[in-house]
């Protein structure tokens, strides 16, 4: 009989498979068990598009025709609030894979219909098939706006003109097989002890001749209804290149038309080896640990490969897969290497799910926290290039991690500035909330009278008890110091123990 998780265990789980923990959370793993609650969360409902609620709430009126307005609000809510907490937990991950950012949807208006319709998309392909992901992100408006390959035209060269190549370069480079041949385990290839490149300019150059044509599916309708952005793109004959195309050793043959000729690509960029350890390292970086072990790798990729049933790519297989492996689960294989920086959304998301905050009003008026200074530094679908707020390879420089070989990609991130930024912001949030979105903190009330307990169970449920003794003694002995004798009292030891725990390095690194 598989052993029932402890609460600190199910916090942890929480921390990698989830937008965070709370105490009925890590009720709900103790009672399914990790496995059970992967696939009760796998068979759990959608909880509703960003789309639709951009509409319900007005935002296609004309007025914000030209402006963001709504888009920051619908990410949050989803982030913070949805139940399909896996979904929302690989839907933030493929963005940061794929990247689409809200600043560089041009060409058309309704920026945030776009970029609502990408992260709508993520999620619809979550749990999906990535080859499948690859072609929906292939013919998808904010792509094609973002990536510049939207009325694409085929080589001209009475004029000179010449088919963009940002999307070719960035869906080889980012989106499925990376720079250089991996093996199986995700470690690279060396020829003379030099990484194997995967591809060079002539791939590129070829590969982009298949992106010609593509242009917003207008049907009907004009651009004064934001409608066109959530359909797949179309292809216009006379723009698209129907010569062959040549790149990564094969080629996509003369005449086919603009979406069989994709599909031809797509498929021989999805044969490429490269294609599941690459997409499956950053699936664990993302959810578990910066340095996975090659041998955690090569069994993620296995299934990335062949989910049992055959089947390649199969999303929910590999998430299942990755979350349930000895290297995740097992403490033993805690250390010094092990774990990652968590992102500031996710601190500040972990804070609000674990004490249900909410808006009453339903605006979620969080907004754009991309100031490192004043906010989070981050903020959703907000990256500020297509190479997302941190690389995966990011090692600080002269630093331990550097001198143990190690990559640390969410210190990408950090300096001085958005540390002190980030412990101002949140201080302020967990003792005002921000805008009404505001938390609730009854289950710490009765423990606030007591430093040792109230600092206990907020270690437990954020941290999943990783704060050592030493730090838990240090934030005990300033709460401590504080008045317990009145309720405005009782609740600024909460704010300032939540504070000091989301600011220790045990809470930052997710172990």
């Amino acid at each position: 009989m598989t052993p029932i998780p402890t609460p600190a265990a199910a916090a942890r789980f929480l921390a990698q498979a989830s937008m965070g923990a709370s105490r009925a959370e890590m009720a709900r793993v103790q009672a399914l068990g990790y496995a059970g609650w992967i696939d009760a969360q796998l068979a759990a409902p959608r909880s509703g598009t960003r789309w639709d609620w951009l509409i319900a709430k007005g935002f296609n009126d004309v007025a914000n025709r030209n402006s963001e307005n709504g888009f920051d609000a619908c990410a949050w809510r989803k982030l913070i609030s949805a139940r399909d907490t896996l979904r929302q937990r690989v839907t933030l991950a493929l963005s940061e894979i794929c990247v689409v950012a809200i600043d560089g949807l041009v060409g058309a208006p309704w920026r945030s219909f776009s970029a609502a319709a990408y992260l709508d998309l993520l999620e619809d392909y979550a749990f999906g098939n990535y080859r499948a992901l690859l072609g929906a992100i292939s013919t998808s408006a904010p792509m094609g706006q973002y990536l510049t390959f939207r009325g694409n035209v085929k080589q001209n060269p009475s004029t000179g003109a010449l088919p963009d190549e940002n999307y070719a370069r960035e869906l080889m480079q980012l989106f499925s097989i990376g720079l250089v041949q991996l093996n199986a385990d995700g470690t690279p290839q060396l020829r003379n002890g030099v990484p194997k490149e995967t591809y060079g300019l002539a791939d590129i150059t070829g590969l982009a001749r298949v992106f010609t044509g593509w242009d917003f599916d207008m049907g009907s309708q004009t651009n004064a209804v934001p409608d066109f952005l959530r359909r797949p793109m179309t292809q216009v004959p006379k723009r698209h290149e129907t010569g062959a195309s040549t790149f990564l050793g094969s080629t996509v043959a003369a005449g086919l038309s603009g979406a069989d000729a994709l599909k031809a690509a797509l498929d021989i960029i999805y044969a490429h080896a490269n294609v599941a350890p690459f997409i499956s390292r950053q699936l664990i970086q993302k959810l578990v640990t910066s340095n996975p072990s090659p041998a955690y790798v090569a069994r993620i990729a296995a299934v990335f490969n062949n989910d049992g049933r055959g089947v390649k790519g199969n999303l929910a297989a590999v998430v299942r897969a990755l979350l349930l492996d000895p290297e995740a689960r097992a403490d033993t294989y805690i250390g010094t290497s092990y774990g990652k920086l968590r992102e500031p959304m996710l601190r500040f998301i972990g804070w609000a799910r674990a004490y249900s905050a909410a808006s009453a009003s339903d605006a979620w008026a969080i907004g754009n926290t991309s100031d490192a200074s004043s906010r989070l530094g981050q903020s959703p679908l907000r990256s500020p290039s297509v190479f997302n707020f941190y690389r995966p390879g990011y090692v600080p420089p002269n630093s331990a991690v550097s001198k143990a070989g190690l990559v640390a990609p969410e210190f990408q991130l950090t300096n001085e500035t958005s540390v002190v930024g980030y412990v101002n912001y949140m201080q302020r949030a967990v003792s005002k909330g921000v805008g009404d979105v505001l938390p609730d903190y009854s289950t710490l009330l009765p423990l606030a009278a007591n430093g040792q307990q109230l600092v206990d169970e907020i270690n437990l449920v954020l941290a999943a008890g990783q704060l050592g003794s030493a730090t838990v003694g240090l934030i005990r002995g300033a709460i401590d110091t504080m008045s317990a004798k009145t309720d405005a009292a009782l609740r600024n030891r909460i704010y300032a123990a939540l504070t000091m725990v989301m600011a220790a390095p045990e809470y930052l690194v997710q172990q």
